[in-house]
């Protein structure tokens, strides 16, 4: 029987040049990758470089291709910005050393997202921490940044909360770390993938936030409306959901996962619902989405 320890990753190694690489890590989060990372951080730019994502099983190249090609046309670039792709197999200590290399906290105005290890000195921030092999979701991805934002701009502990495809169950935390004892309203996270469901769990007993209900499953009619609803998605689950996500918040919803080149599609939408005050954040290649209703 394999251990944890004697376990074999899978990582796959793309080189493109320099500018495509976000579209890269996109692709690789698109394919489900459990981790990417830049094999450049911190070194003197170069024309290209390589984005590696770590996977538990090989992929089918023309899934790989596909994925790429996709990305890279959302980001403005042509297929030509992908140069090769190779697999090899690492050892499960050397994907952990790897992850406390190159991830380091990330902060917002009010949250520092930070792995077990890091020290924190000084700080008044909110601390939520997130464990090494939790890659998708740790807050280092500006769309997990653009959902933090809004939180501290427009939640309050009285507000009831629901946050579809939780993953890794940052947000649904988030929201938790401003309640107090004395003043609790309902916390849900939902996400269609088991496994994130699980680590989303892990991580509410890491931060001591154990009163978020999460559940495998997605949104639906059956569905309580809350006051806030946070969508951290992508555009293309975003939209056939969007009636339902409209119909359940009360008060607030928060939508992102979406590309800048993508608002005019979301927002030709919320139009219908007679929906046109809307605010509009970005961080990078990235927007949020928040409607006060």
């Amino acid at each position: 029987m394999t251990t944890d320890k004697e376990k074999i990753w899978l990582a796959l190694e793309i080189t493109a040049d320099s500018n495509a690489a976000e579209a890269v890590e996109f692709a690789l989060n698109e394919l489900d990758a459990l981790g990417t990372e830049i094999n450049n951080l911190g070194k003197i730019p170069a024309q290209t470089l390589t984005v590696i994502g770590y996977f538990n099983e090989r992929l089918a190249n023309p899934t790989i291709e596909n994925q790429l090609s996709e990305a890279v046309q959302i980001y403005g670039f042509s297929i030509d910005s992908i140069k090769n792709f190779e697999w090899r197999e690492i050892e499960n200590q050397d994907w952990l050393a790897e992850w406390k290399k190159h991830w380091k906290p990330t902060e917002t105005d009010r949250f520092i997202i930070a792995p077990t290890w890091e020290t924190l000195k000084n700080t008044d921030k909110i601390i939520i921490r997130i464990e090494p092999s939790m890659a998708f979701g740790t807050g280092t991805h500006e769309t997990t940044r653009l959902c933090l934002r809004a939180i501290e701009a427009n939640y309050d502990a009285r507000l009831s909360f629901l946050d579809v495809g939780t993953g890794t169950g940052i947000l649904a935390i988030a929201a938790a770390k401003f309640q107090v004892l004395s003043l609790r309203s309902q916390i849900v996270g939902c996400d269609t993938d088991e496994d994130s469901i699980k680590i989303a769990i892990e991580n509410a007993e890491l931060n001591e936030t154990e009163n978020i209900e999460f559940f495998t499953g997605s949104i639906s009619e059956e569905t309580p409306a809350f006051d806030f609803v946070c969508a951290n998605l992508t555009a293309d689950v975003i939209l056939p959901i969007l009636p339902l996500l409209v119909k359940k918040s009360k008060k607030i919803l928060v939508l992102s996962g979406i590309l800048k080149e993508q608002e005019n599609l979301i927002t030709a939408e919320l139009e219908k619902f007679q929906i046109t005050d809307l605010k509009i954040e970005t961080d990078g290649e990235w927007i949020s989405i928040i409607l006060h209703r």
